[in-house]
């Protein structure tokens, strides 16, 4: 491998350094994937005072908006988690961005609570990204980088859910409760 490597101009350092900005990239695209989960699950907390006005229905339906994503989150971490286990993780972090993505187009075009509820369902699934993007990350990390990149992977959770909310606040004041889905969508 190494005289594959000189033959073709590389030094040992020059890979090196190629590893770890592969390394580096591999964290910060995880990490900004977590930060989309993490928006997807607080996203909905300024809109709850007035959802039942605006869907027209009670506060305990409207409370659903909020509980669907947490179920189904519930039940997509293992599923996802033993699937990324026999297809490959990569795979599976696709499926869930994808699932994120159609589930805030959904919510975003919904003007009625079903639809609504579906929408967040759909974008419950993408909570499965923080274990799997723990595995990509355990196995694709130098042994001797795996806790800061895993602590990296794991404070841009902490850190957008502090910046989500005014941020969310922001929108709700400002546009239409619809373009909250449309930026979670965006994330995706």
């Amino acid at each position: 491998y190494r005289h594959l490597l000189q033959r073709r101009g590389y030094s040992r350092r020059m890979h090196a350094q190629a590893s770890t900005a592969a390394v580096v990239r591999l964290v910060v695209v995880l990490s900004l994937g977590v930060v989309g989960v993490t928006v997807v699950q607080t996203l909905m907390f300024p809109l709850l005072p007035v959802l039942p006005a605006l869907l027209n229905t009670s506060v305990s339906d409207a409370s659903w908006a909020i509980t669907a994503t947490l179920v189904t989150a519930a039940v997509a971490m293992p599923v996802f988690g033993r699937l990324g286990d026999l297809y490959g993780p990569k795979l599976m972090l696709l499926l869930c961005a994808i699932l994120l993505i159609l589930g805030s187009v959904v919510a975003a075009l919904a003007d009625s609570l079903i639809l609504l509820v579906l929408g967040r369902g759909l974008q419950g699934c993408s909570v499965a990204i923080l274990p799997l993007g723990i595995s990509v990350i355990r196995a694709a990390v130098p042994g001797r980088s795996v806790g800061l990149a895993i602590g990296v992977f794991s404070a841009s959770v902490g850190i957008a859910g502090a910046l989500n909310l005014p941020l969310s606040a922001l929108i709700v004041e400002h546009l239409d409760w619809h373009a909250l889905f449309w930026f979670s969508g965006g994330l995706g």
